[in-house]
């Protein structure tokens, strides 16, 4: 019972594997852009009161384990996550300071899965995506 998190008339425990794409899968994660993204997507996941317990920025695809108060929908939290850290990448990366919406970096769908009592077993899961990622982009090289 020490797991479960508490709002005021709810007592919770809600994970979920979340993947999605960058738009046309481009390699563009990867880089500079890499490193500081990362902390922008935890630091938006905390406006909705959410965690970031696993996450890895693949080169075209970003996987993560969330945890979600059971107040805000999947499809709520994901819509936040991707429409904020666009904007952000535009102001921040492709110097577009007004007006700019943030459509052009995600792809529009994502995969998500419930994780249940296999929290471990998820996380090692998102942990050899890496490695194996380096693998295939070492086998393209040839």
């Amino acid at each position: 019972m020490d797991n479960y998190k508490k709002l005021n008339h709810t007592t919770w425990d809600c994970k979920y594997h979340l993947v999605w794409i960058p738009k046309y899968r481009k390699k563009i994660i990867y880089g500079h852009l890499r490193k500081y993204l990362g902390e922008t997507l935890r630091e938006l996941a905390l406006h909705k009161e959410s965690h970031i317990l696993e996450g890895h920025l693949m080169g075209d695809h970003v996987h993560m384990l969330v945890s979600i108060p059971p107040k805000y929908s999947v499809s709520q939290f994901v819509g936040y996550i991707k429409g904020k850290s666009a904007i952000h990448i535009a102001r921040t990366y492709a110097g577009r300071r007004q007006n700019f919406t943030g459509q052009s970096f995600w792809a529009r769908g994502y995969f998500v899965s419930t994780v249940g009592r296999d929290e471990e077993t998820m996380k090692r899961y998102i942990r050899k995506q890496e490695e194996a990622d380096r693998k295939i982009d070492q086998l393209e090289l040839f």
